[in-house]
This record gives structure tokens, sequence and C-alpha cells, in this order.
């Protein structure tokens, strides 16, 4: 079970690559690039319905279907200011912004475990200290000459991570009475009609080299995703983000190999801090 988070880990920094390189283009915008990332996963997932759907008649009840609504607007609202954040910012300076997602998934996941008498939440204290030092990490990343800098496309990036977080953890409430398949198909679907009604897009702006990454977005988008959501069902929520950490450290590798970024040591080394905060969280 262990390869599932793995693999996670792999798409997850392959997609951010890719999604850089499709939001480098100046003919795509945050908006389209919504509507045309989630029409590629459907698309990609549809030949795998017919397989692997599976809907527990529990997911229609009136507070299920609610936290379903929750996990849509969360996702959007995600997505925009991760796009936002990806098209101007340089994914290796975005990157200790990114990495608090799995940090803001332990503490919400703790969070929870304070309200909801059940199996799927764990409670640590020590992860608060833990939060405390890596947060002290990324500040101390973005002190220049003596004054602290927080461009807008980090805090976007933040937000952006609170979000899927925030998501994430609310879709466990609720993951149990889908396959993760279905989960993820009915999720991707229903934001992909919302943005495309919200956003009306040009789809004449595109070609068939963004059509191709596009399709290349869908297909990793889907095993991050559907794979992620096996390891919480199998591994739990902790030990899963424990493991997707790997994808940080090749976003960084990937970054530098393929789009010619410098990395910022001060960014290397809040990385680190957050990653070792994250890891010690499981001792």
């Amino acid at each position: 079970m262990i390869f599932y988070p793995i693999f996670s880990a792999v798409a997850l920094a392959s997609g951010t690559l890719l999604q850089k390189i499709v939001l480098k283009s100046k003919k795509m915008d945050i908006k389209l690039t919504q509507v045309c990332e989630f029409l590629a996963i459907v698309l990609c997932l549809l030949p795998f319905i017919y397989f692997f759907w599976e809907l527990n008649p529990k997911a229609f009840e009136l507070k299920n279907f609610l936290i379903f609504g929750l996990v849509i607007l969360f996702s959007i609202i995600a997505n925009l200011f991760t796009y936002y954040s990806v098209k101007g910012g340089k994914i290796s300076n975005l990157e200790p912004a990114k990495i608090l997602e799995p940090l803001f998934v332990i503490l919400l996941a703790v969070l929870f475990s304070f309200f909801i008498d059940s199996h799927l939440y764990e409670r640590n204290f020590k992860i608060i200290i833990l939060a405390l030092i890596a947060g002290t990490s990324l500040i101390f990343a973005h002190i220049k000459k003596n004054h602290l800098v927080f461009k807008k496309y980090f805090i976007a990036a933040i937000f952006g991570s609170f979000f899927f977080a925030l998501e994430l953890v609310i879709s466990r409430l609720i993951l149990d009475f889908y396959s993760p398949v279905t989960f993820y198909f009915l999720r991707c679907s229903s934001i992909f009609l919302i943005s495309l009604i919200l956003f009306r897009p040009k789809f004449e702006k595109l070609d068939k080299p963004l059509y191709l990454k596009f399709l290349g977005l869908g297909v990793l988008w889907s095993v991050y995703r559907i794979f992620l959501y096996y390891g919480y069902l199998s591994l739990g929520i902790l030990s899963t983000t424990l493991v997707v950490m790997l994808a940080p450290l090749l976003i960084f590798f990937f970054a530098w190999k393929f789009l010619n970024e410098k990395i910022n040591w001060k960014n290397i080394l809040a990385t680190i801090v957050i990653v070792a905060c994250i890891l010690f969280s499981f001792l």
C-alpha cells in the first residue's frame, strides 16, 4: 500500500511542472486553465468509470451532500489561488508555501479530531509545536535586508495550500461512500461544469500542443488524487501525507532541471525544516 502515496508524489511533482509550462503561455489565463484542466481530467477518467463506479446511498443524505458541496467550493477557490501563483511566480520560490499544504492537512485533521468521534482523524498535540517551528522557518525564508517579503504570488500560494488542505480533510468525512475514482470523477465533473458556466472561456485560444499538455495534466492529476484517496483509505491521512512529502523534493529538482530556475538557499532550508517537522510528527 505504500506505493499509493509514492505514485501520488511523483504525479504531483510532474503535474506541477507541466502546469507551470502551460501557464507560461500568453494564451492562457487562470479561468481558461481551470476549465481545460478539469475537462481533461473528466475525459481521462471516463474509461475507468464503468469498472470502478461505486456509490453508497448514504452519499445522498443531506449532511453528506452538503459536505460534498463544500469540497467543490473549496476546490474551486484553491485552484484559482494556485493558478494565479504558479502563473506569476517561480516554482522554486513558491514551494515553501505549497509545502505547507500537508502541514495544514495534519493540523486540520488534529482539529477535526476534537469535534468528530471517529477513526477518521488522529490527535497529537506535539504537531502544534512543530507547526510553529515550520512557520518560523517560513518567515525566515522571506526576510530580506531586515524586512519581511511576502510577494502576492507567495501569499496566493499559501491560500491555495490552505484551501486544498481543507478540501482534503473534509473529503475524508464522505470518502467511504465512494470509490476513489467515483469521488474524483464527480468532484472534477462538478468543478468543470460550474467553471464553464461562470467563466465562459474562449477555447479558440488553444492549439494542438496545448491540447496535448492538458491531456497530460489530466492523466497526472488523476493519478495524484486517486492514489492519494486510496492512501487515505488504506494507510490513513497522516501516513499518506508523510510519503507524499517526496513531491517537494522532486519539484525542486524539476524546476532546476527543466525550467532553469535558481534555487534560493533560504527556500531550501525552509523546505528542509518543514519536511523535518512533518517527518518528526510521525515519530
